[in-house]
C-alpha cells in the first residue's frame, strides 16, 4: 500500500497521485512530496527509487527489517532509521515498530509496517502547515516529533508502573515478592529496549542539526532543537528509572533477607523455650533415686521448673525483640 501527498508554495497540491508521477512535482523548487509506504516490498520501491535517486544500499536496507536507529548519509538523499514505541502490552513487553525513511531535496519516503499509525504525525502537518514553506525539514520533523512524543508518553507510563511498584514494596507474602521481582524485571527489559532503540535517535537529530543536512533550514532548526531536548530528557529519565528499578529489586531483596532472619530469629527462640522443658522432663526422667521421686513434690517442682524457665526465656527474647 502507497499514500502521496504533494505541497506548492507551502500549501496542498494534490493527494494519491500515482508513484511514476513523482518526478514531474519535484521537477518544480517550490514542490516537495511524502510517499508513505506500508510493507512494501523490494519490487515496490525500485520505481520510487528511479524517481528520486535513491541509493541502492539504502533500498536494501528499506525493506531489510531489524536495521539499528541511525541516519546514513549518501550523495543525493539521507537514509533514516526510527523506532516509534506505544507503550507497554499486557505482559509488559514493550511495543516498537520500525520506521524508515528517505530524505531527499523535495521528497520524503516513509516505510513501515501496517501496525504503525501515521494519524499524528498528519495531525502535527495540519496543525503546523504554517511553516510549510521549509518543505521537507517540516515533514522530517513531523516524523520525529511524533515518533519522540509517543516515547516522551511511554516513559512517563512506565514511571508511573515503577511509582506503582514502590507502593507494593512493603506488602507481605512471598506471592507479593515474586510479583514485585518479574514487574522489575519486565521494566528494566522495556527501559532496555527504549535505550537501545529510542535514544540513539538523539545522535541521529543532533547529526541533522550541526551541519550533516544542510537542508535543515534556521527558520526551522528551533523545531528540531526542541525534539532534541525531548530526546535527551528522554535518555536520562531512562537512566534514572533504570537505576529506580535496580534500587527497588535490591530493596524488595533487602526485605526478603530481614524477612527471613526475623522468622530465623523467632524460630530459634521458641526452640530455646521448648528446651527447657525438654531438659529439666529429661533430668526428672532419669533412673536414678532422687529427692521427691515417686511424690506429687517431684512433679509440681519439675513443673514449676518448666513454667518458671519459660516464662523468663520468652521475657528476655521478647525484651530483645526476637519474638
Amino acid at each position: 500500500m502507497v499514500r502521496t501527498r504533494a505541497w506548492r508554495n507551502g500549501r496542498t497540491a494534490e493527494h494519491d497521485f500515482p508513484v511514476d508521477q513523482i518526478s514531474d512535482f519535484i521537477g518544480h523548487d517550490d514542490t516537495f512530496v511524502w510517499v508513505d509506504y506500508t510493507d512494501p516490498e523490494r519490487a515496490d520501491l525500485e520505481q520510487v527509487e528511479g524517481e528520486l535517486g535513491i541509493h541502492a544500499l539504502a533500498g536494501e536496507d528499506a525493506v531489510e527489517r531489524g536495521q539499528r536507529p541511525k541516519l546514513d548519509r549518501y550523495r543525493d538523499s539521507l537514509f533514516l532509521v526510527v523506532y516509534d514505541v506505544g507503550g507497554t502490552d499486557e505482559s509488559g513487553e514493550l511495543v516498537t515498530h520500525e520506521v524508515k525513511a528517505f530524505v531527499t531535496e523535495h521528497a520524503l519516503v516513509t516505510i513501515h509496517g501496517a501496525d504503525v499509525d501515521t494519524t499524528a504525525m498528519e495531525h502535527r502537518l495540519d496543525a503546523n502547515a504554517d511553516i510549510a514553506e521549509h518543505g521537507v525539514p517540516w515533514l522530517v520533523w513531523a516524523l520525529l516529533d511524533a515518533v519522540v512524543d509517543h516515547a516522551t508518553d511511554t516513559v512517563e507510563d512506565i514511571e508511573r508502573q515503577i511509582d506503582d511498584l514502590e507502593d507494593d514494596l512493603f506488602e507481605r507474602g512471598s506471592a507479593r515478592e515474586k510479583q514485585i521481582q518479574r514487574r522489575s524485571f519486565r521494566l528494566r527489559k522495556a527501559l532496555g529496549v527504549l535505550r537501545r532503540l529510542v535514544v540513539p535517535t538523539r545522535d541521529s537529530v543532533a547529526s541533522l542539526l550541526h551541519g550533516d543536512a544542510e537542508t535543515i533550514a534556521d527558520g526551522i532548526r528551533p523545531y528540531f532543537r526542541d525534539v532534541e531536548d525531548h530526546l535527551v530528557s528522554i535518555a536520562d529519565s531512562v537512566d534514572q528509572l533504570r537505576d529506580a528499578v535496580s534500587s527497588v529489586l535490591d530493596t524488595n531483596l533487602n526485605l526478603a533477607s530481614n524477612r527471613q532472619n526475623t522468622v530465623m530469629k523467632k524460630v530459634t527462640s521458641w526452640a530455646a523455650i521448648i528446651a527447657i522443658p525438654t531438659a529439666i522432663t529429661g533430668f526428672f526422667g532419669q533412673n536414678v533415686t532422687f529427692p521427691g521421686e515417686g511424690a506429687w513434690s517431684g512433679l509440681y517442682v519439675s513443673l514449676a521448673l518448666i513454667v518458671v524457665s519459660s516464662l523468663v526465656l520468652y521475657r528476655v527474647f521478647k525484651a530483645r525483640d526476637w519474638l
